[in-house]
């Protein structure tokens, strides 16, 4: 039996981003947890509609592969659907539950479409999902509220001029795209140009910021308290998508072995990063350690991935969240705060 009253959910996945594969990945465990719980669940593709039920479990099945998919012939489709099949598609659910990462579903454009439609939905807003996104803006509101980060330059520098203000290694990617599509561990300046070039294939605003060699941490944050820091060893030199995704590919240690100190500044900067942004629901802000053991802030992701392998799902279960439940607040915070 439910031990929670029954609501009728609208699960918004897929769509035209590179994190498409996450998106679905992320929704196949929501949808069980949520039905695991009695609600009624009803499965949209915000690149192609709502998904009969016989189709659900070939639209989840896939997973997420090694690197991210083409997202050139479901943009279009996308475009359709929002201008005309989203509201027909939601309009019997009482809360929409965003399984979306990446694109038109984390910058804040579903939300301001959700917006005018009037219903409740998971996450942040409109304008804090747009700041977060951008990660030259959110850099600058984390100055402001003395949440320290790398430093960092929308310029588009000369090579040069990179290697004299940054050194080598030094980090080049894309101002608005999560899971590390796009970025580069530049280690020469030989490798600069190459760089800036993959990075520019996904958004015309390239970043070039200081890389921080150190310990990376993770803190999830829900309903505006930070949850367990976490620790991430990943295979590779840099939290790459293949890393991010890939059984076997990194080491995720909640709760991570910094000390009490380390800890409550990652938690207490976690929950401040969360709060200039204006976020709401839930998020997980990243960090790294400088040489002097101190965490500077690298980005905040307003819908953390929630798939099996996800920080966010570990964050909680350190806390004492299982995965049902996680999904339950975040639901609920929803329809709070609407």
């Amino acid at each position: 039996m439910p031990t929670h009253s029954v609501t009728r959910v609208g699960l918004l996945t897929g769509g035209a981003s590179t994190e498409r594969d996450v998106a679905l990945a992320s929704a196949s465990q929501v949808l069980a947890a949520l039905r695991s719980l009695g609600h009624q669940v009803d499965v949209v593709d915000i690149a192609a509609g709502k998904v009969a039920a016989p189709e659900e479990h070939f639209l989840l099945k896939a997973g997420v592969g090694t690197h991210p998919p083409s997202i050139e012939s479901l943009d279009t489709r996308e475009r359709e659907f929002l201008l005309a099949g989203l509201g027909r598609a939601v309009e019997q659910a009482e809360v929409l539950f965003l399984a979306l990462h990446g694109g038109r579903g984390e910058d804040g454009t579903i939300q301001a479409i959700l917006d005018v439609i009037g219903l409740p939905y998971t996450g942040s807003g409109a304008l804090a999902s747009g700041l977060a996104m951008d990660k030259d803006l959110s850099k600058r509101i984390f100055q402001l509220a003395d949440v320290p980060t790398p430093d960092w330059t929308m310029e588009r520098l000369p090579v040069e001029d990179a290697g004299d203000r940054f050194g080598w290694p030094l980090i080049v990617k894309p101002s608005k795209q999560g899971s590390t599509v796009g970025l580069s561990l530049v280690k020469s300046p030989q490798a600069y140009a190459d760089a800036v070039r993959l990075a520019e294939q996904f958004d015309d605003e390239v970043l070039v910021e200081a890389y921080l060699p150190g310990r990376e941490l993770t803190v999830g944050v829900l309903d505006g308290e930070a949850l367990t820091v976490g620790e991430i060893v990943p295979a590779h030199e840099i939290f790459d998508y293949e890393c991010k995704y890939q059984p076997g590919m990194a080491q995720e240690i909640f709760p991570a072995d910094i000390g009490p100190d380390i800890t409550t500044e990652c938690r207490r900067l976690a929950q401040a990063a969360h709060a200039a942004l204006k976020l709401g629901g839930y998020s997980r802000v990243d960090f790294r350690l400088t040489a002097e053991g101190y965490p500077s802030c690298l980005e905040v992701n307003t819908l953390p991935g929630l798939t099996a392998a996800s920080l966010l799902p570990k964050s909680a279960r350190a806390s004492g969240i299982e995965f049902e439940e996680l999904c339950e607040q975040i639901s609920s915070v929803a329809r709070r705060t609407s």
